[in-house]
């Protein structure tokens, strides 16, 4: 089979594996030869053949076979030689022309999920902030904060808002070199050149880039050597202009093992939390998903009041959410009827008692934390300025509010104090509330919050 009936084959995959991954993954690719059950294909580093064989190894044996080809293993190799002996070059030509490659030719990061755009992503009070920083930084102009660092937990929309920079600017400036992957890869990477001896390789290759982003920073929190290689790259764009989008489940100051100077460079920028969605923003979501599956499923009626209910009782995060209605939608069209309120109940018990969850201790502190802009290390430790400890009262009243949490259990979580502290601190609350009018509305707005 020669690379000219593989170039055929291999165009066969675009629908298979989308644009945006064939480009990046498949295209590349160059068939050294096939023989006794093998196709061994050349590709520009190790650690791109180990994520096409991952990730795309079945699909392109699939289509060898298809085509003819008796195939029972795909294999990758760097450099390997297709057509006899050559001249060996120099080293430095061979060194260049390495660097080359990656820096110029290839930038295999995590592939882009074309459903994660701006125009597919509903705003609302709880994450209008972080949008309108992202959209911001796809303008791909030099901006006033480097880097955006993203925060939120799990569901809340970071990734979404991710990918839908990368695509962005992909589109306005196709000129720009974007990178985007996730911790863990830039820490597989990072190893694999350590392993290879290549990491003149990686930190050329990672600091040619325009704009870098990284998702899930926290993974590399105790990595020491990792860390320590994040950091330059980090400085070198920086010093560079060049933008740094990174993502976590939770602000710098409060990933456990991170590098004080690395922490300290996240917070020099934009830092931007996702907060919980509310009702009224995963109602938005709802009827967003709700037109796209009616255009999916013609003639299937869904009643009155039903996306108002699924928006009041799922409140954990936005993929619960719309996995809830992907499956509401699919079951009804399979069973032939209308989805009622009833409907939604049985089809959905399993996640309606998920739901049904309890708020927790830590999650008041943190919110009110956030809300009066106070460290949550402050709020539960020894410290008793006013600006700390007002806060403090405010968790412990709500603690007692909003959880079934006994006085001991609530001072356990508040470093140890007793439950007499306790019980002073929500007196002092109740006591507030009557004649301050912003602390009743600071109660107000922080309970509608943590009760979504």
């Amino acid at each position: 089979m020669t690379n000219e009936t593989w170039g055929q084959i291999r165009e066969g995959l675009i629908n298979r594996v989308g644009k945006n991954n064939y480009v990046t993954w498949i295209e590349p690719l160059k068939l050294s030869h096939m023989k006794n059950g093998v196709a061994r294909f050349e590709v520009p580093t190790t650690f791109f053949g180990d994520w096409v064989q991952r990730n795309f190894a079945d699909h392109i044996r699939s289509h060898l076979m298809t085509a003819g080809a008796t195939i029972d293993r795909i294999e990758f190799a760097v450099g390997t030689l297709t057509a006899g002996p050559r001249p060996a070059p120099r080293p430095e030509a061979a060194k260049a022309a390495r660097v080359r490659a990656a820096s110029e030719d290839e930038l295999p990061g995590a592939p882009l999920d074309a459903r994660f755009t701006f125009d597919s992503f509903v705003v609302g009070k709880p994450n209008e902030l972080a949008h309108a920083a992202a959209r911001r930084v796809a303008e791909g102009d030099t901006v006033t904060f480097n880097p955006l660092f993203l925060y939120g937990g799990v569901g809340l929309g970071k990734t979404h808002l991710m990918h839908a920079i990368a695509h962005e600017l992909q589109a306005r400036r196709p000129d720009l070199r974007v990178l985007y992957l996730s911790a863990e890869q830039f820490m597989y990477r990072f190893i694999q050149a350590l392993r290879d001896k290549q990491v003149m390789d990686f930190k050329s290759l990672f600091r040619s880039v325009d704009v870098l982003m990284v998702d899930d920073v926290q993974f590399i929190a105790g990595k020491d050597s990792t860390q320590e290689e994040f950091f330059h790259t980090f400085n070198a764009l920086v010093d560079q202009n060049k933008q740094i989008v990174i993502s976590a489940d939770r602000a710098p100051g409060e990933i456990k093992d991170l590098e004080e100077r690395i922490r300290s460079r996240l917070q020099c920028g934009l830092v931007v939390d996702l907060h919980p969605t509310d009702y009224e923003l995963r109602l938005g979501i709802l009827q967003q998903k709700a037109d796209f599956y009616r255009e999916q499923y013609r003639g299937l009626v869904i009643a009155d009041g039903v996306l108002e209910f699924l928006a009041h009782r799922i409140t954990t995060n936005v993929r619960v959410l719309e996995g809830a209605l992907t499956r509401l939608f699919a079951f009804a069209s399979l069973v032939g009827r209308e989805i009622t309120l009833d409907l939604a109940q049985d089809c959905l018990a399993d996640i309606l008692r998920a739901s049904d969850r309890k708020l927790t201790i830590e999650e008041i502190q943190r919110k009110v934390a956030e809300h009066y802009n106070v460290r949550l290390s402050d709020m539960i430790g020894p410290k008793r300025m006013r600006t700390i400890a007002r806060p403090r009262q405010v968790a412990m009243y709500l603690a007692k509010q909003l959880t079934s949490r006994s006085l001991p259990e609530i001072g356990r979580r508040f470093g140890g104090r007793d439950h007499t502290t306790i019980m002073h601190g929500v007196r002092k609350i109740e006591e507030l509330m009557a004649i301050d009018s912003q602390l009743a509305d600071d109660l107000q707005l922080l309970k509608r919050l943590l009760q979504g």
